[in-house]
């Protein structure tokens, strides 16, 4: 069993930056994913990471993925933020390695973090 927590959320200016982390316990993550639902909108992709990585195109050039194995943790460094990317952000973990971008591909999830971007 794997559990995932989520932490680095918070409140920040658009324009600004934030750090979100993903820990995992129980076992060694492969593909990780992150998503994310704003009020009243269906979860959406984000990014995600195995061998490669991949991004949703409203957050190209603007968000990282990596991974920290050592610490079984994964990091979405989000820059130059925008009003819209206000949402709960959830980590999700597969036991597969190869990345998804859909939401039921993924079997591990976290509890979400919150990130509010003022404009």
């Amino acid at each position: 069993q794997v559990q995932l927590v989520e932490s680095g959320g918070g409140v920040v200016q658009a324009g600004g930056s934030l750090r979100v982390s993903c820990a995992a316990s129980g076992r060694s993550l492969y593909a990780t994913g992150w998503f994310r639902q704003a009020p009243g909108k269906e979860r959406e992709f984000v990014a995600a990471i195995s061998a490669g990585t991949y991004y949703a195109d409203s957050v190209k050039g603007r968000f990282t993925i990596s991974r920290d194995n050592a610490k079984n943790t994964v990091y979405l460094q989000m820059n130059n933020l925008k009003p819209e990317d206000t949402a709960v952000y959830y980590c999700a973990a597969r036991s597969l390695g190869v990345a998804s971008m859909k939401a039921e591909s993924y079997a591990y999830w976290g509890q979400g973090t919150q990130v509010t971007v003022s404009s």
